[in-house]
């Protein structure tokens, strides 16, 4: 999803003073009925440079008031990263079908496994398969590499995706009936640990 509102995170990390419900709630930028969000920052004017404990007192705040909550981090090693992920009750890794990101993929999910053994075991999907003319890496190669099959493979539709960032809509609300609007539904089921009831048969 693809929008520019006025507030965002930023304004959350760097004024932790005012951090309460009521001045998380005017940060929310209202996408759906179920869906809120709290946008990374537009602009480059200003230094990002965060603690490994910056964004605690936000997700104190939102842990005690939404049901679940999202975080989109971006690949790199900083320590705010690091503590989120380490701190996630599930993670989920976005990888693209070649070589660097199956590089990438895997040391990120040795390192989870490595410093989260209690926890549940990352997982991952792969993103834009079946571009024209590209050499891709296999599922079947990426599962061997990191020792578990993609929860989703989502194969490259550039006119749904693009359609839907230039409008800033989702795709299951542009596309609803799409079969990546579907994937997307099975996966936000199995990561909340959800079940989708309109699928269940009737028995004794």
């Amino acid at each position: 999803i693809y929008q520019d509102p006025p507030q965002g995170i930023a304004d959350a990390v760097f004024s932790p003073d005012r951090v309460d419900t009521a001045f998380i709630d005017r940060l929310l930028s209202r996408c759906s009925d179920n869906l809120s969000l709290l946008a990374a920052p537009a602009t480059l004017e200003r230094v990002y440079d965060l603690g490994p404990d910056a964004f605690d007192p936000l997700i104190d705040i939102l842990r005690a008031t939404i049901p679940s909550i999202i975080f989109d981090l971006p690949h790199g090693g900083t320590g705010w990263s690091k503590r989120a992920l380490t701190n996630a009750d599930e993670i989920l890794v976005v990888a693209t079908p070649d070589l660097a990101n199956l590089r990438n993929a895997k040391n990120m999910m040795d390192l989870l496994r490595a410093s989260r053994p209690n926890d549940s075991a990352p997982r991952y999907l792969l993103n834009q398969t079946g571009v024209a003319r590209r050499p891709e890496i296999k599922p079947a190669d990426f599962a061997k590499a990191l020792e578990a099959d993609p929860v989703a493979i989502i194969g490259f539709e550039p006119q749904l995706f693009g359609t839907a960032a230039n409008n800033g809509q989702m795709v299951a609300e542009m596309e609803p009936g799409h079969k990546v609007s579907g994937q997307f539904t099975e996966l936000a089921l199995a990561m909340t640990g959800r079940h989708d009831t309109r699928k269940a048969r009737p028995g004794l």
